[in-house]
């Protein structure tokens, strides 16, 4: 397909380019009335052939000025009734090129919005759905007398209801976080008792995986809201034990660098996939789907610990370890003395 040719798509300016249109109108309708008259023409024909050469001249140098403003209303009417994979194609260096990259921009996140939101019900309905059947189905066995209340059966029953508890506390705090109606309580605080009380709470979950610490010294201290990192740590430790086979041992790690507090939690487990490495921030998102879903992993701590860190000004990633397993490496400001 021939490209359209458009004269002034570098011009870096929209004014620019309007004063160009205008100057070259003004220039051709004079320097052609002129010729007319030089060649015997009436000055009333001259004048039309003049402003007729001057509009093709404007029509010519104008291409492509505004086609991106109607692309992009036709792409607003198609988002409004839910299409998002409309996109605004121009070269032009202006504020009109700039706009249509923003727009092109806005639109991809609102896809990417659309794709999230749809996955979150379909994944909220799934996690609600599965501990809620298991719930039924034991109530109906023991209202119907197939089953006795004994102890084994209340149990199940009780670990279906916390799974529930669970999932409902986990959205709540991913919703107020996203909605910044959660308040930092920020102090300088001592990272090693907060590392520590995490770590005892995992082991009380995972008593076959041991879990070692080390602290770069007792009185390394970071800023931030203590009771939000502990939850930022406890969630990387849920993992991190759970991916870990039996009789293997999580790292944990923490030391300043550069004038923050690094935190490193590594396992041994099967490791992150490098295309996974961003998408296991999303909300839902699980690696091994079936292996989450068995051990009561909703998909959710690993936002919930992205959002707090980002609130605190940090930043949280994954790093590979050699030969396998997973270290996630969060980092926070460090408290000034």
């Amino acid at each position: 397909m021939k490209r359209d040719v458009r004269p002034l798509d570098q011009v870096p300016s929209l004014k620019i380019k309007l004063g160009v249109v205008i100057f070259a109108a003004v220039s051709m309708t004079v320097f052609v009335f002129w010729v007319g008259l030089k060649i015997g023409l009436w000055p009333s024909i001259a004048g039309t052939l003049a402003a007729a050469v001057a509009l093709v001249m404007v029509k010519f140098l104008a291409r492509g000025m505004t086609s991106p403003l109607r692309d992009m209303a036709a792409a607003a009417d198609a988002m409004a009734r839910g299409d998002y994979g409309r996109r605004v194609t121009t070269t032009s260096h202006d504020e009109v090129g700039a706009l249509a990259f923003a727009f092109n921009k806005m639109a991809a996140e609102l896809a990417e919005t659309d794709r999230m939101r749809r996955d979150l019900v379909a994944n909220v309905s799934h996690e609600l759905r599965t501990p809620i059947t298991a719930l039924q189905a034991r109530l109906e066995n023991l209202v119907d007398g197939v089953e006795q209340p004994d102890h084994e059966t209340l149990e199940a029953m009780l670990l279906q209801v916390e799974r529930l508890g669970r999932l409902v506390t986990q959205l709540l705090d991913l919703s107020r976080l996203e909605a910044g109606t959660v308040p930092l309580q920020r102090c300088a605080f001592e990272v090693e008792p907060m590392l520590r009380h995490a770590v005892r709470e995992s082991q009380l979950h995972a008593p076959d995986v041991d879990v070692a610490v080390w602290i770069e010294s007792p009185r390394l201290e970071a800023d931030g809201d203590p009771e939000r990192v502990h939850q930022v740590v406890a969630n990387l430790l849920e993992n991190a034990v759970r991916y870990s086979p039996v009789g293997s041992t999580v790292q944990v790690r923490a030391a300043r660098s550069n004038g923050h507090v690094r935190i490193e939690v590594a396992d041994e487990g099967p490791g992150i996939a490098p295309g996974d490495a961003e998408r296991v921030f999303e909300r839902f998102y699980r690696a091994d789907a079936a292996r989450s879903t068995r051990d009561g992993g909703a998909g959710l701590g690993l936002a919930i610990a992205r959002w707090i860190v980002d609130l605190h000004g940090g930043d949280i990633h994954p790093e590979p370890v050699d030969p396998h397993g997973c270290r996630m490496v969060v980092t926070l400001p460090g408290a000034t003395s």
